[in-house]
């Protein structure tokens, strides 16, 4: 049977991950870690959530969570603003990093033994079209994101020269309802 691992499962694209993840047989446990709270109209007996703040918090060793026994990883974890770069705090910057890059690439050197290995393991990670397309508003965001495709990148690079037939899909829609991302633009400060 089937152990999958849903980083960011709450809502948006995680949450329809986790709901396909229930309708297949083969899945005996689906783990989900958010920040958000779990729906519970969505309650099922599959369902494992795990409490994960990705700002500080990227070992998954104290989450009772047997790295080992996974068999698919799904990271959708992420977030973005809208806004014009002087308008940025420093706080936010820092943030973006720590969940849009940072915590993704801790998470996938905690699963690369089982994508060096022979066993298949299905992996895919939410970036964004913002990480290849240059775009006003999106500074920050843009760079997290393109920082993660490089990564990811060059780690199938990696597997392919080590032998794995293993890689990590990156995934880069455009923009989607239901995701955690603001919209609103605010006046550049005067100077």
């Amino acid at each position: 049977m089937m152990k999958a691992l849903v980083v960011g499962g709450s809502n948006g694209i995680g949450l329809s991950i986790v709901l396909n993840l229930l309708e297949r047989d083969e899945y005996s446990v689906i783990y989900v870690l958010d920040k958000s709270p779990f729906p519970s109209t969505y309650t099922n007996e599959k369902i494992h959530y795990i409490s994960i703040n990705l700002l500080n918090d990227w070992n998954l060793k104290d989450k009772e969570i047997n790295v080992e026994n996974i068999n698919a990883l799904y990271i959708t974890a992420g977030f973005g603003q809208l806004e014009y770069f002087q308008n940025l705090s420093t706080e936010y910057i820092q943030s973006s990093f720590s969940v849009n890059t940072i915590s993704p690439i801790l998470i996938l050197k905690h699963f690369y033994n089982q994508l060096l290995g022979k066993k298949p393991f299905y992996c895919a990670v939410m970036v964004s079209i913002a990480g290849r397309l240059n775009s006003p508003l999106f500074s920050i965001y843009s760079a997290t994101k393109a920082a993660l495709s490089k990564c990811i990148e060059a780690l199938n690079t990696e597997l392919e020269v080590q032998g794995s037939n293993n890689r990590i899909l990156e995934v880069s829609p455009g923009s989607l309802k239901g995701t955690s991302f603001t919209w609103v633009i605010t006046n550049p400060k005067e100077n």
